[in-house]
């Protein structure tokens, strides 16, 4: 049965639209999301109080739906601040560095182990944790100092965090944005990431190789800048037995973790509640040992610090994600039964509409998620849109029959491989930082190589739609 679209959906639709058009100017959208919460809030109720009120009521419900996410992250980054500060980050990659004998050996080195450690701490804490580390001896081995960013930016910020497969931060978004479960965005997601991550690294890596050969490569360095930076921080002294007992105890932890997800089939909320335990015991013991007197202060002061990060990362977030989530099932919660009879949300009827007016296929449906996904990305954070991109995959797979999860697992890696720190200047300051090299220079040799990706990862996705 076709339902017949109201006021609401158009001016939803006229919303969303105006927000691609903000992103795409690289301007901010908080505005944009709570006019557009009260404008639907005004006709679907037609009351001025209630309008008002579901503003702050769609914040609540976003919170409540992000929660999880934002203190997995926030615990992670406390946890990521006392390994640091205590030394425990530099014990534990060490013994890789022997392995980085070469600038070839120096770039997949660099990338993978960055890679790994980004599922577990998320790509900011891990450019600290192994950052001042592994630079060094890259650059003494002949990889430049961008050469190493580059490969900190696309295994961190573009593979690990578009796949997000331990925190499950990204595919959370999504899929609710989406009406999936977490686990079916993150299995649709899987083929692409592997494209996306393969046919990028290896290009960017190709590309630098030709440049330093051709005499063309420019090192993009910054005067004063690197990762000396990083000792800034005061020190906490630890006997070398202690800090390499921790440095092995800490990964087989973790490890054990995606044993205990794998043997108890722990998805979503139940494996992000397991890492994040596992994380504030590891941040508890390794405080209460590093400071001892202090341990029961610092502890709080540690996550203290981490919580402020959380909330500053998914600011910008909140706001979106609350007027995206009206497209589904929060509108009722929020306004009431003020949809047509026989509406299954706003953005189901949108794309079933779509699908009755408009001829749609499955290279189109890819495409349009691809550039929806980039477009959110634009804002430099790579989730503030993401919740977009997995609303637009719902309207697009109910307009073609099929395909829901791909589409929204590749409008996620699209808006986080652009947005997430490998496009974005202003989101590649943390790399570019701790490795001394100019942002922008950054930008511009991650360009190609992630457009080349995102092309041929489109080209997938339309056969797995």
């Amino acid at each position: 049965m076709e339902i017949q679209l109201s006021a609401l959906h158009w001016v939803y639709l006229i919303f969303i639209v105006f927000l691609l058009g903000m992103l795409i100017k690289r301007r901010d959208t908080t505005l944009v999301c709570v006019v557009g919460i009260f404008t639907l809030g005004l006709i679907a109720t037609e009351s001025l109080s209630v309008s008002v009120s579901g503003i702050f009521n769609s914040f609540v419900y976003a919170i409540k739906e992000l929660m999880g996410t934002i203190l997995i992250i926030s615990i992670i980054v406390a946890m990521s601040r006392v390994l640091i500060i205590t030394g425990i980050n530099e014990t534990m990659v060490q013994p890789l560095t022997r392995f980085m004998r070469t600038p070839a050996l120096a770039y997949w080195g660099i990338g993978l182990i960055m890679m790994v450690t980004s599922f577990f701490f998320w790509p900011s804490p891990a450019v600290a944790l192994i950052g001042a580390v592994l630079l060094p001896v890259a650059v003494r081995v002949g990889l430049p100092a961008l050469g190493a960013a580059i490969a900190m930016n696309l295994f961190g910020h573009g593979i690990a965090l578009s796949g997000d497969y331990i925190i499950q931060g990204a595919p959370k978004l999504t899929a609710d944005a989406a009406g999936l479960p977490v686990s079916a965005v993150m299995q649709a997601s899987i083929p692409l990431v592997i494209v996306m991550g393969l046919i990028s690294t290896v290009a960017a890596y190709w590309f630098m190789r030709r440049d330093m050969k051709n005499g063309t490569w420019r090192d993009g360095l910054v005067a004063g800048a690197g990762a000396s930076g990083l000792g800034t921080d005061a020190k906490v002294a630890l006997p070398a037995s202690t800090r390499r007992t921790l440095a092995i105890l800490i990964p087989i932890l973790f490890a054990l973790d995606v044993i205990a997800m794998f043997v108890l089939d722990l998805q979503g909320g139940d494996a992000t509640a397991l890492v994040g335990g596992t994380a504030v015991l590891i941040l508890i013991a390794v405080t209460l040992i590093a400071h001892r007197n202090r341990g029961l202060e610092e502890t709080t002061a540690y996550l203290i610090e981490g919580f402020q990060f959380g909330f500053k990362v998914f600011g910008p977030v909140i706001p979106i994600a609350a007027f995206f989530y009206l497209g589904d099932a929060a509108f009722t919660e929020m306004f009431g039964k003020t949809l047509p009879d026989g509406s299954h949300g706003i953005v189901n009827d949108l794309g079933v509409a779509l699908a009755n007016h408009v001829p749609l296929n499955e290279a189109i449906g890819a495409v349009t998620l691809t550039v929806t996904g980039a477009i959110t990305g634009l804002d430099g954070s790579g989730f503030s849109g993401i919740s977009l991109a997995g609303s637009v995959a719902q309207l697009f797979s109910s307009a073609i029959g099929s395909g829901a999860d791909t589409l929204t697992a590749l409008g996620q890696v699209a808006a986080i491989w652009v947005g997430g720190g490998t496009l974005i200047p202003w989101a590649l300051i943390p790399a570019a930082a701790i490795c001394g090299v100019s942002p922008f220079e950054l930008a511009r040799r991650n360009l190609k190589p992630v457009l080349i990706g995102l092309a041929a990862t489109t080209v997938v996705a339309m056969f797995l739609i």
